[in-house]
């Protein structure tokens, strides 16, 4: 369907046959502006059960309920901090989730046992009108099998989900195409768990002061008994081939893309290559990775790249590190979740 015209008969046809699919405890994978969610009736232990047999996803691992208007959060969280209220008046609808106290509606499979729940508003107009409709609230981690890389459009979802779920509601490409900003509001600072498109940088102008969460190990020693949040598991996002990652100075970097070429041969090359960079000798497959200088197209298309170099073959891909500024932060932590440096 068309995001700009739900209102033709087939779309609301497709909407009202994809919410009534919920209601009854099934699973249907749905575009945000991030990537596309698999969506389950969040307040349904059952269903939200489903989600984690379909992805193949460890029950230690939290996933974030979505909802489509404020006055939710009232049912799901049982206290929200001043600054979380602040950010929610500016960044709701869009990518930010929240680390809120769980109410006791919530079920545990949700939090993984823990005491906070993520709740975030998607800023996509078929979401919204979707959890609308299905009249509760969305469990709906990234639609893709667990680990693997996370999907920007229908295709990428039955690439991995295809006979697992019930329904893909296609409404064409993800706008974003990283993940949401995971905040947890309720500590002093208050911590992101999670880079994405709501910098550290916006949510300290607004919320106040904010740090990175620093792994201390819980996300790697496995299985974990509860991640403390979506997003912080040490492997995820991840290609079938070798993601080899290659970081140095811009006017260093090309130079460092062809030598990491070179040393790989015998392997089918893939590069992760934005327009400012020639391509280096040798290698079998380069994906045009938006503009060095754009961070914002390296993000949208990123996940994208991935899949189509995994799709033609490619055994090793290169993929040069950006500067771990603005959004780049959110690329660089998926990047790093996903290969090893050079």
């Amino acid at each position: 369907m068309d995001p700009a015209h739900l209102d033709t008969a087939q779309a609301q046809e497709a909407l009202e046959q994809a919410a009534a699919i919920l209601r009854g405890g099934g699973l249907v994978a749905f575009p945000t502006e991030t990537v596309y969610g698999l969506g389950a009736n969040a307040l349904d232990a059952d269903a939200v059960g489903r989600i984690f047999a379909a992805k193949q996803r460890p029950s230690w691992d939290p996933v974030i309920v979505h909802i489509a208007n404020q006055a939710d959060l009232a049912e799901l969280t049982v206290g929200i901090p001043e600054a979380a209220m602040r950010l929610i008046g500016i960044y709701w609808p869009g990518p930010l989730t929240l680390l809120l106290p769980r109410a006791k509606v919530v079920p545990e499979i949700v939090t993984a046992g823990r005491s906070l729940v993520g709740i975030r508003m998607p800023k996509h107009n078929v979401a919204l009108e979707l959890i609308r409709r299905a009249g509760v609230p969305l469990a709906a981690p990234s639609a893709n099998r667990f680990g693997h890389i996370s999907p920007t459009s229908a295709d990428h979802v039955l690439a991995d989900l295809d006979g697992r779920i019930d329904a893909v509601v296609d409404a064409g490409p993800t706008d974003c195409g990283v993940e949401s900003t995971v905040l947890g509001p309720c500590s002093d600072p208050m911590i992101v768990y999670r880079p994405g498109a709501v910098t550290m940088d916006r949510i300290r102008s607004i919320g106040g002061p904010v740090e990175l969460y620093r792994d201390s190990g819980e996300a790697r020693a496995g299985p974990p008994e509860a991640l403390p949040s979506p997003g912080v598991g040490l492997r995820h996002y991840a290609p079938h081939a070798r993601l080899v990652l290659v970081e140095g100075e811009l006017n260093d970097l090309a130079a460092r893309l062809a030598g990491a070429a070179r040393s790989l041969d015998g392997e089918r090359v893939g590069v992760m290559l934005p327009s400012e960079f020639p391509a280096p000798d040798g290698v079998a497959a380069v994906f045009a990775w938006g503009w060095w200088a754009d961070p914002e197209l390296m993000a949208h298309s990123l996940y994208a790249g991935l899949r189509e170099l995994d799709a033609i073959g490619c055994t090793v891909i290169l993929c040069p590190l950006p500067p771990a500024e603005g959004i780049g932060a959110a690329i660089r932590d998926r990047l790093n979740k996903a290969g090893h440096r050079e």
